[in-house]
């Protein structure tokens, strides 16, 4: 159910918050996403650490009530589905599967939804671990096991809440390019789906590089999910403004940082204007919680230069067909990211009420 004809919002949602036995493993007893995001410190004056969450509280997905009250919030301010981060490192290894999974089995929330496949390793150093070598690595076995991915995701796929376009299920892929066969990848989705009385497959290649759009249609994908959030550092900044942020990181250990509104001029681009290519919302980051002074933080953001930022991405997409006017939210809960949607103590419902406010514009 598309909730306006202005922009069509997936918000990308993180599943770590309850435990399970390989962060217990890793990182310490307990470990969810909530432990990083309450040992935060502030780095520099003004900077707001820890972030502490508030309407939802520090919750945990495996209650149910936390989920409907998750999906309700959403609907309300314009949110058209979630969009869960999945887990496949391969030969059938999933992780932190148990909320998706029971949105799945108990048809609660009844609140579209898709997948999002985050083809990465995890790195231990992300959380505190020394090491650089990943915990959880990320492999590509061949076509037997896309077969096993495929049929492990298709019971959600053949839910009724399933997010579509042009009839397609949705699906996202993190690092498109990591894939060493994505055209035989897709290929054997898009026949089995067909198989399974499926249209096909809508996928979706995430990038960070505007300039790899058409290399990754060339893939096979069929649209590009661009996310310009790093555009600032990679493009817009002096080389004064560089030796800056290398001081405040070395010597005053405060992070990179940057301007909420300086950063926010690089968000959107003329290529959001294509028919297969779906900008992103920022409404902040902050990755100090993860990896201390070496995280870039976006600083002095507010609901009201977000609404803006909402409003002239909203504009971007105004000429597309209503089906492909979507916009990927960055995201619902990534709170140890200070990327996340969910009221806190500082800003109550204020990002909420600015995305609602910038759809209606």
């Amino acid at each position: 159910m598309k909730q306006n004809n202005k922009a069509r919002v997936l918000a990308f949602y993180l599943p770590q918050y309850h435990p399970i036995p390989e962060n217990d493993k890793w990182y310490g007893k307990g470990f969810t996403e909530w432990t990083n995001v309450g040992k935060a410190k502030p780095l520099f004056r003004g900077h707001y650490q820890p972030q502490i969450p508030a309407d939802l509280g520090y919750y945990d997905l495996r209650v149910s009530e936390t989920r409907e009250a998750q999906a309700e919030m959403a609907r309300e301010y314009g949110v058209e589905g979630f969009c869960y981060w999945h887990y496949w490192f391969g030969n059938g290894r999933r992780l932190l599967e148990r909320p998706f999974n029971e949105v799945l089995s108990s048809g609660k929330p009844d609140f579209p939804f898709c997948l999002a496949w985050a083809n990465h390793s995890w790195h231990g150093i992300y959380c505190g671990l020394k090491t650089k070598e990943p915990v959880m690595r990320q492999t590509y076995n061949g076509i037997e096991d896309y077969k096993k991915h495929f049929y492990d995701v298709l019971p959600a796929f053949k839910d009724k809440r399933y997010v579509t376009v042009d009839g397609k299920p949705f699906f996202l892929v993190f690092s498109p390019q990591e894939i060493p066969d994505s055209k035989e990848f897709i290929d054997c989705w898009q026949e089995l789906a067909k198989q399974n009385g499926l249209l096909g497959i809508h996928f979706v290649a995430h990038t960070y590089r505007p300039d790899y759009i058409d290399t990754l249609l060339a893939l096979g994908y069929n649209a590009v999910n661009v996310v310009r959030l790093f555009e600032y550092q990679r493009v817009g900044l002096s080389l004064l403004r560089m030796a800056i942020n290398k001081i405040n990181r070395e010597i005053f250990k405060h992070g990179f940082w940057y301007e909420y509104k300086d950063a926010m001029k690089y968000f959107s681009g003329l290529e959001d204007k294509r028919e297969n290519v779906y900008p992103t919302l920022v409404p902040n980051w902050d990755h100090s919680p993860r990896t201390g002074k070496y995280g870039s933080i976006l600083k002095n953001s507010t609901p009201a230069l977000f609404q803006k930022h909402v409003e002239t991405v909203v504009k971007s997409i105004s000429d597309k067909s209503d089906e492909h006017k979507i916009v990927i939210l960055k995201s619902w809960n990534e709170w140890a990211e200070g990327n996340y949607m969910e009221p806190d103590l500082k800003n109550g419902r204020g990002y909420l009420e600015a995305l609602a406010n910038g759809l209606k514009k």
